[in-house]
């Protein structure tokens, strides 16, 4: 069922995360290789990758920030193929934030960003249940914010 999209006028607080979360999510596996997250990133042109379990289920998430840490390794002298090298000996699982937060397609946008910005992140993974369904990030929030004008 498709969902009713206030009209471009109405307030944001009348709007719900749903109107404008991205419902293709890219995601990867908890077992996955590091420097798989870093090519999904560069690829899709993302800043945020949750992490699902095998049933699907939202377990972590990890940002461009954590693969920066990585920058590390730069500073230190490591080349591109000694930080590719050791970015593809760590699992996801290693180094992938736990303690989401998240939000709910029926959230209105006013909450999901006092919550971003409340706790300094840069995305909410969308659950239903405990399922992925979606993302809501700060461009979603530009993007609307351009549709206004």
């Amino acid at each position: 069922m498709a969902a009713s999209v206030p009209p471009a006028g109405a307030p944001t607080s009348a709007r719900t995360v749903r109107d404008v979360m991205t419902s293709v999510v890219k995601s990867l596996g908890r077992n996955d290789r590091l420097s798989l997250v870093g090519d999904v990133m560069r690829a899709a042109r993302i800043r945020h990758v949750p992490i699902v379990d095998e049933e699907g289920e939202l377990c972590g998430i990890v940002s461009q920030r954590d693969l920066f840490r990585g920058a590390l390794a730069t500073a230190l002298g490591y080349g591109d193929f000694a930080q590719q090298k050791l970015l593809a000996t760590l699992a996801v699982k290693e180094v992938m934030t736990t303690d989401v937060v998240t939000a709910t397609p029926e959230m209105t946008l006013a909450e999901a960003a006092r919550r971003m910005l409340e706790r300094k992140i840069g995305c909410l993974p969308v659950l239903a249940g405990r399922r992925l369904v979606g993302i809501i990030t700060e461009s979603d929030f530009v993007a609307l914010a351009a549709r206004e004008r």
